[in-house]
This record gives structure tokens, sequence and C-alpha cells, in this order.
């Protein structure tokens, strides 16, 4: 007999339900990260007594009166700026009603790529901005890049209270000044904090400095933004992983999935294969196929479907059928450029779209973004480091593509420079050619 409180896959309940929450942080140089983080680690009980006692001890050794918590991500960070080991630190917490992944992305502008690596997948970005300085370039670029990236949800946190006087004037200057500014972005939905990272003003519970603030406290608001019906679960993808069965043999029987089995065909050059797909909740169907050290479905009999191709599950529950993903070999893209060698026109790479890799050709550099102003430099020829501009893309073979504003699973992609097999730039579908 299961014990009190399990679900019938071995998951107990409160578990099982426990909704997850990806955000990342940005902000200038010195707007207060880490110590927002350290915060949020320190307020939710997550730090082990060593580490809380290691960062009173270099905080007394440095002559500080109070203990840093930014020292608890500082450290990774000095090995960031130096090129070492990692790029994005990660940190984790939980509370009863969520979990929590942060990314810690670095706030220089050389590091632009590194913000873009770690808010490709978060759910939520928060944008910190000290009241004493205002609305800056940086500001600027990280709250486009949380547009560029589609991420649907934006908190603006003017940190530093503390420094103006937990001042209303200032921070509704700020406020409007940022508003004034997102209009002319794809933002849908923003929020605006004041806080004291230094002393937790506004972050897990309201705060008595500032009574003129009637909103939630930056905590209650990350586990109450509604995140469910952010993901495009009309059209879902299955980006195949394997090639066929080995051998043509049959493939492995999974486990029956709640609702009634149906089969769905192989998108796009599938010869009358089968999925094994249920009809229940998309969560629960995406944990029993995926298999370890594989991302997709696992093929069937008479599936011959490439590595790569892609197929969705229409679900009925009173919704239309999944439109399915058009196949191009000709689109264009939003890139930004990762690498110190230049891109230019004509210059090949290997693209790597969802599971399937092919060759891309850049065939025009439509313009270079100014990511501070928008402006459409027409005339640019190429991109340079931490650059962003519109590029139409040609590919050796068709690939599965969805707008990224639709599915940004599959409308995301990265290109490789195939002699040093680096990374060099990370791409967004903007629409697709025949």
């Amino acid at each position: 007999m299961a014990p009190p409180g399990a679900a019938g896959n071995g998951l107990l309940t409160s578990e099982r339900q426990t909704e997850m929450l990806r955000f990342a942080t940005a902000g200038s140089v010195d707007d207060g990260k880490s110590t927002l983080i350290g915060r949020l680690l320190y307020d939710t009980k997550e730090l082990f007594e060593d580490q809380l006692e290691a960062v009173e001890r270099t905080s007394a050794q440095r002559g500080d009166s109070y203990v840093d918590l930014a020292l608890l991500t500082d450290g990774l960070r000095a090995e960031r700026e130096q090129g070492i080991t990692i790029d994005v630190a990660y940190r984790y917490f939980a509370t009863p009603r969520r979990k929590f992944v942060i990314a810690d992305t670095p706030g220089h502008i050389q590091y632009t790529r590194n913000m873009v690596t770690g808010a490709s997948t978060a759910d939520l970005s928060i944008v910190l901005i000290d009241a004493r300085k205002g609305v800056v370039e940086q500001s600027r670029r990280h709250a486009f890049l949380s547009s560029l990236l589609r991420i649907p949800h934006l908190v603006v946190a003017v940190n530093k209270m503390d420094l103006v006087d937990y001042d209303e004037a200032v921070y509704e200057r700020i406020a409007e000044d940022f508003s004034s500014w997102a209009s002319k972005l794809e933002a849908t939905d923003i929020t605006f904090t004041p806080i004291s990272a230094l002393h937790g003003d506004n972050l897990v519970e309201r705060s008595a400095n500032m009574p003129w603030y009637q909103g939630p406290s930056l905590l209650y608001h990350l586990e109450h933004v509604h995140i469910a019906s952010d993901r495009n679960l009309i059209d879902n993808r299955f980006p195949r992983a394997v090639g066929g069965a080995p051998d043509g043999r049959r493939a492995p029987r999974l486990p029956r999935l709640r609702g009634p089995g149906r089969e769905r065909g192989v998108q796009a050059g599938g010869r009358g294969g089968r999925a094994a797909v249920g009809e229940g909740d998309a969560g629960q169907a995406h944990r029993h196929l995926r298999r370890p050290g594989r991302g997709g479905l696992l093929p069937a009999v008479g599936d011959h479907a490439a590595r790569g191709r892609c197929r969705h599950l229409a679900r009925r529950l009173h919704l239309p059928p999944s439109q399915p993903a058009g196949e191009a070999r000709e689109f264009e893209a939003m890139v930004c450029w990762m690498t110190d060698h230049p891109l230019r026109e004509g210059a090949r790479y290997a693209i790597k779209h969802t599971s399937r890799t092919a060759r891309a050709v850049v065939d025009e550099v439509r313009y270079r973004l100014d990511v501070n102003t928008l402006h459409r430099d027409e005339e640019a020829g190429g991109l340079d480091l931490n650059e962003i501009g519109r590029l139409r893309l040609r590919t050796s073979a068709p690939l599965h593509l969805d707008e990224y504003r639709r599915n940004r699973a599959t409308g995301g992609f990265i290109l490789i420079d195939e002699g040093t097999n680096d990374t060099v730039g990370a791409g967004m579908v903007l629409g697709t050619e025949g």
C-alpha cells in the first residue's frame, strides 16, 4: 500500500504539484544582484550553518559592520569575470509553494552573451536598478534582451531604497522612466517593486519603511505569478532523438498513460509511424516518454523519420488541433553573436535546432540593432561580439521551425563553428521562407 499522500507514480502529491519557477537576475555592475540572491537564500533558510559562518567571518575580516550576504555569490562572479570555470551561476531554493532556479547573470556589457544564455529558459526576469542612479544603459539593454527572449514576466526591482531615504518620489520617477522605455518593447507583464536587498525591505515581508508601497513583497510575487499558461501546450512538439528503431526492431513498450492512447503520425517525412502517446496531461506524458540520455520520443514500428523530425500532439481537450511546424530551408532570425571572431555575410556554420544538426549559410545581414537606441543599421555587413542583428539564413536540410514568439523550444537554435566546435551564435526564428 502506498504511504499517505503518495501518488501512483511514486511521487508525493505535494512534491508532484509543486511548481518550478526559473528566473534570471540582471542589471548593471554593483546594482545589488549578489546581495539580493544572498538575502533570498538567507531569508528562506536555504543556507548551511558553515556557509553563514564563513560569510560572517569574511565580513568581519574586511571590517564590515554588517554580514555581507553578497559574498555567497561573489566568489563565483570573480571566477566568471576572469574567464574561469563558468559563465552563469545557478542557485536553487524552495518555499512550500514553489521551487526556484536562479540564473545569476553578469552585469557588464561585455557579458551580454552570458545574460542571453542564462535567461534563455527563464519564466521571469528581475532587472535591478540602483535607486541613486536610475535607469541606465544596462537597464535598458537587459529589458530589451528579456523582451527579445520572450521572457513572459519582468520585475523591475528598484534597489538600495535605503540610500535615498525610502523616498517615494525617487521610486515613482524611476518607474515612469522605465515604463516609457518599455513601451517600445514587446513586454506584456511588468511589475515594479521598491526594495533594499541589504536590509531585506520588501523582499520576503512588506517593509514598514515604505508604507506608501501597496504592492506585494518580491518573494510573494515570485510565488504567485501565473506561469501555467505561458507555455504553448496547443502546438506540442516532440523532436526525434534517434533516427529509427535499431535493426528494425519494435521499440520498448511504454508505460500506459492516463486516458485513452491515440496514434499520432510523424510530421513531414514520416511514413505512417506511430507515437505511443496518451491523452493525459503533457507533463505526465513528457516524463514517461523521456529516457536517460534522450530528449525525444522512442520510435515505433514502421517509423523511418530522421533525427530532429518533429511530432506534434493534438490534445482533444476541446481545443483545436495542433498546427504543424513549418518546414523550411530559408528563414530570418535575430541572432546574438557570442564570439570574438566576427560574423560576415557568406559565412558557413553548423546549426543545431532541437535534436537536429545541419549546415547553414549567412545569406544576408539585414541589419544590426543598437540595443540601447533600437536603431537599425542596415549598412552593417556583419556582427561582432555581443552584437545582435537580423540575419537571413539558408540551411543544407529542411528544419521544422516555429516562430520564436509562438514556441521558444522550436523557434530557437545555435550556430556552431565547425572548426572549433564552439557555440558562436544564439538565434530566434522570426519567419520562414519555403
